[in-house]
């Protein structure tokens, strides 16, 4: 059977790996270790897209209205003193080229997601606030990933306020969202749902989960990486089956590829490729 063989595949594997696979509201075809927490690296920025549009739908922000662009934020950490991004570990040079001017916060949503930028995702959480975040991983049924802090908030991490997810938690978000499409659900409306979805489509960064799936394949997906970490997350809509949500998230040495912020494909990105292709390859069979 696949799932077995890909459990033994991962049993070689140094590290950690968690895997979650299964149909949107449906109990899970396939889960290894999906409870486990792993540092979230960029997939946190997943909750912090849901958090703004369910802001923008309750009224208190307008995601087409302009914000300043300033490379300065508050940290998590009380009573210490404001933190900056360093250029040269984000991935999007568009962001970059309007500090010291305004952006409209669904432009920087997106750059946030598509290039993953983290300048971007600094600025809208500080307009969104960080339990408004908390807020969305709550709703969508998440139970261990924790957003404590923005990116490379060196002080609050030292003092242990991390950025945590689970793939099973991913997971939870991914299919809130695509089951939020089609009828009201409790993250957004279906029109922002369908949004939100829309944006993830858009991801740049495909050489991991969607480097599994024939071309043109339609997924909605975020991935985060730092050296020793590979994250891929989405939900995936076939032409001949019902979507599948997917996440595998890795703690390994094979993740070696994004020490500067780069999007270097490396053999956690492989991994992660492996087994994507191998769920497309059992989409029909999966339990819905």
């Amino acid at each position: 059977m696949i799932w077995e063989d890909l459990d033994a595949h991962l049993d070689r594997v140094p590290g950690t790996v968690s895997a979650y696979v299964g149909r949107p509201g449906a109990r899970p075809t396939w889960t290894r270790r999906a409870d486990a927490t792993h540092y979230a690296a960029s997939t946190m920025k997943l909750a912090v897209l849901v958090a703004l549009f369910r802001a923008a739908e309750a009224g208190r922000l307008d995601l087409d209205a302009p914000v300043p662009v300033r490379n300065s934020f508050d940290s998590a950490l009380p009573g210490v003193p404001r933190f900056a991004n360093d250029r040269d570990y984000d991935n999007d040079e568009a962001v970059w080229d309007r500090v010291g001017g305004e952006a409209p916060l669904r432009w920087l949503a997106k750059r946030m997601i598509i290039r993953s930028s983290n300048l971007a995702t600094n600025i809208c959480i500080g307009q969104v606030g960080l339990p408004a975040v908390a807020q969305a991983w709550a709703l969508a049924g998440a139970r261990h990933s924790v957003t404590g802090r923005g990116i490379e908030d060196f002080a609050a991490r030292d003092s242990g306020i991390d950025n945590l997810v689970t793939a099973a938690d991913l997971a939870a978000v991914l299919g809130e969202l695509a089951l939020g499409a089609t009828r009201p659900g409790r993250l957004a409306s279906p029109a922002g749902c369908a949004a939100m979805l829309d944006v993830l489509v858009a991801q740049e960064h495909r050489e991991d989960l969607a480097a599994g799936l024939p071309d043109g394949t339609r997924i909605a997906h975020k991935n985060g990486w730092v050296r020793g970490v590979r994250h891929g997350a989405g939900v995936v809509f076939p032409d001949d089956a019902p979507p599948y949500t997917i996440v595998v998230c890795t703690t390994t040495d094979l993740a070696d590829g994004g020490a500067d912020g780069d999007e270097v494909e490396d053999d956690a990105c492989r991994l992660i490729a492996h087994v994507s292709e191998r769920v497309w390859a059992a989409r029909h069979d999966l339990a819905g």
